[in-house]
């Protein structure tokens, strides 16, 4: 590897992320319930924080292919809600339900920021490429969780039905493996794909070297 294809440091950014953590937990948990938790937006900002604190250029790459999924799809829901006056999935129907807090509802607007922060965090430490296997593992993790320990009803990671047409897609392993599938291994494809092509061709670097 030549000295310019070498990963940089990552940023001491440790405070942020126990800060966030501070903040996040306690007000997400009175609003929400523990439950909550399981989503994995929710995973994911949890990750990205200790990522921070420990600086783990690994746990950030993985989050990094997560991130801009999880994104983009929580700001369809809402444009779409914003723009006809329905949800297009329903993903974010909490944003409007005034039962939950204002600064709960607030919070979550760290879907627009998380994605912004992991690619400054990636500019300065490389992407590492086995993010990709390491979140599909995490997602395959929460999808069952969120099948055995959530209620049916709150469908936690579409474990029980998914997205589009709200059915669940045969027997329950099948629809697991199904989304599992579609959610690990395009999406987040597409995003691992995207991350090699630009932090490969300046800007940052990939690194295939064991890091934390």
């Amino acid at each position: 590897m030549s000295p310019a294809a070498r990963p940089g440091e990552m940023p001491r950014w440790g405070w942020l992320g126990a800060l966030w953590l501070l903040v996040y937990l306690p007000i997400y948990q009175s609003a929400y319930g523990v439950l909550n938790f399981l989503f994995l937006c929710n995973i994911g900002v949890i990750l990205t924080a200790l990522a921070l604190i420990v600086r783990s250029r690994l746990l950030v790459s993985s989050q990094a292919v997560a991130a801009p999924v999880i994104a983009l799809a929580w700001l369809v829901d809402v444009a779409w809600k914003l723009l006809t006056g329905e949800f297009l999935y329903g993903g974010t129907s909490y944003m409007w339900d005034p039962q939950y807090p204002l600064p709960a509802r607030l919070l979550s607007l760290y879907h627009v920021a998380w994605p912004l922060l992991l690619w400054a965090v990636l500019r300065r430490s490389g992407y590492d490429p086995r993010g990709w296997p390491l979140q599909a593992v995490i997602a395959a993790l929460a999808m069952l969780a969120g099948r055995w320990l959530a209620p049916a009803a709150d469908n936690v990671n579409f474990a029980w039905t998914d997205p589009f047409f709200g059915q669940q897609l045969g027997p329950p392993a099948l629809h697991l493996l199904v989304c599992w599938a579609v959610l690990a291994g395009v999406a987040y494809g597409a995003t691992h794909w995207a991350l090699v092509r630009r932090f490969s061709a300046g800007g940052g670097s990939v690194t295939q070297r064991p890091v934390l």
